[in-house]
């Protein structure tokens, strides 16, 4: 080997030692970054990737569906309607900030007549409901609605602190004039200390043998802390049947309530 050969050779060496040093320090940074919940990967506590463990975002894996109990349209004038659907959220202390879903109505020869989409928030623990006001189906009667959500749930874990703060009841519940042009009223109470914003109010109300016979909605801008609004509903013509229970459901998204 002569003597140019081999320098070339140390040179080569050389170069290839510091381009791996170079290298190594561009990556070391990386390598000891510690674990966090949007680096895309499963590490540190977590259940799966970027979910479970310190991360607020849910696995899925870990989540149970929300069961859609019932959907149902309700006419309130020839060719109009509300639309609810009914559902139940059995998972403890988790919720959803927004998600996408659609209704579908058909005839009672269950040919499709329409559609109506919106987006929502699901609270956590406990039953819901969706409502979409003033269905405009023409001639054609909704006999059969279904209901789904159309993306994946983002599930983001809810302290028990945060839903122990937040208390909102319904009391003084009153049904007048059902034989004619039925008014419902009620109180909606805020025992907690802090203001929530946004609060949607449904009403359904139910046969002797608990069907849903009919419903509507109002809303409250805002209920302040411990503080009282009352509410009511009003129907332009009288119910299918006598009505013998009252059910009055207060929503309000979590996420948009910060505590103190």
């Amino acid at each position: 080997m002569t003597w140019a050969l081999k320098r070339q050779m140390v040179y080569v060496f050389v170069l290839i030692a510091f381009v791996l040093v170079f290298g190594f320090l561009i990556i070391r940074p990386s390598l000891n970054r510690a674990p966090t919940c949007t680096d895309r990967k499963q590490n540190g506590n977590e259940s799966g990737v970027d979910c479970g463990g310190s991360c607020a975002q849910a696995c899925i894996a870990q989540v149970d569906e929300v069961s859609v109990l019932w959907a149902r349209s309700f006419q309130v004038l020839p060719g109009r309607y509300n639309a609810v659907a009914y559902l139940e959220n059995h998972n403890k202390n988790v919720a959803v900030n927004k998600i996408n879903y659609r209704f579908h109505f058909a005839d009672k020869d269950n040919i499709y007549i329409g559609k109506r989409e919106g987006s929502t928030f699901i609270p956590p623990a406990g039953k819901f409901a969706i409502f979409e006001p003033a269905l405009d189906l023409g001639y054609s009667i909704p006999v059969y609605t279904t209901f789904e959500f159309t993306q994946t749930p983002k599930w983001v874990t809810i302290s028990q602190e945060k839903k122990n703060q937040l208390q909102v009841f319904v009391s003084d519940i009153l049904l007048l004039d059902e034989m004619t042009s039925p008014t419902l009223s009620a109180t909606i109470k805020n025992n907690s200390f802090f203001t929530i914003p946004e609060l949607i109010v449904i009403a359904i109300l139910y046969d002797e043998n608990h069907n849903a016979v009919s419903s509507s909605r109002t809303y409250l801008d805002s209920l302040s802390p411990e503080g009282a609004k009352d509410v009511s509903f009003t129907w332009p013509e009288p119910f299918s049947a006598p009505i013998f229970t009252k059910e009055i459901i207060p929503l309000y998204n979590i996420f948009s309530i910060k505590l103190k």
